[in-house]
């Protein structure tokens, strides 16, 4: 079994594109272990289960610059990251209550044989953009959860809950 990779192995085998792994490095997120003589980037298990943990991060809401506070060690609790979570879950309750809302309108309107004003459809078609939107960051998300299960497959051990606690402290957005 390979215990090093290219960027392009392990982007083949993660899901993720080479364009993010780079991104990840160059953002300081995640960066491999080393190098090639030709300067290929070379990761190994350890990278590899440092990026299962940001993945896990992103699936439960978390946007990069928070995930990377996390990975570096600065104090997060897990009450922020669950505050974190369900401020993003209000917000898109937000957005779908007021999509039934706009839809509600211009359903009541058409059954009265009323014509829509270009500020309904224009407000319609906004917050249906935003919706389809969110859907699509979701289901991006969902496909990148392949990597947990590619590394079990692999048979990468998971880091011990015991020794890798985020502990106390606060986001202060």
């Amino acid at each position: 079994m390979n215990t090093q990779w290219k960027v392009g192995e392990l982007a083949a085998m993660t899901g993720l594109t080479i364009r993010t792994l780079r991104y990840y490095d160059q953002i300081g997120l995640f960066s491999p272990s080393g190098h090639t003589e030709s300067g290929h980037r070379i990761y190994n298990g350890h990278d590899l289960a440092k990026l299962q943990q940001i993945l896990s991060l992103k699936e439960l809401g978390l946007s990069l610059d928070e995930v990377k506070e996390i990975v570096d060690g600065n104090e997060f609790s897990p009450l922020d990251i669950v505050r974190i979570q369900t401020d993003r879950l209000r917000s898109t309750i937000r957005l779908q209550q007021r999509l039934l809302q706009e839809l509600e309108n211009v359903s009541a309107l058409l059954q009265h044989d009323q014509t829509l004003t270009v500020n309904e459809f224009t407000a319609l078609l906004e917050v249906m953009k935003k919706s389809k939107e969110k859907f699509f960051l979701e289901k991006r998300t969902s496909m990148e959860r392949s990597l947990d299960r590619l590394g079990e497959a692999l048979g990468e051990s998971k880091p011990d809950p015991k020794n890798e606690t985020i502990q106390g402290g606060h986001n202060h957005e």
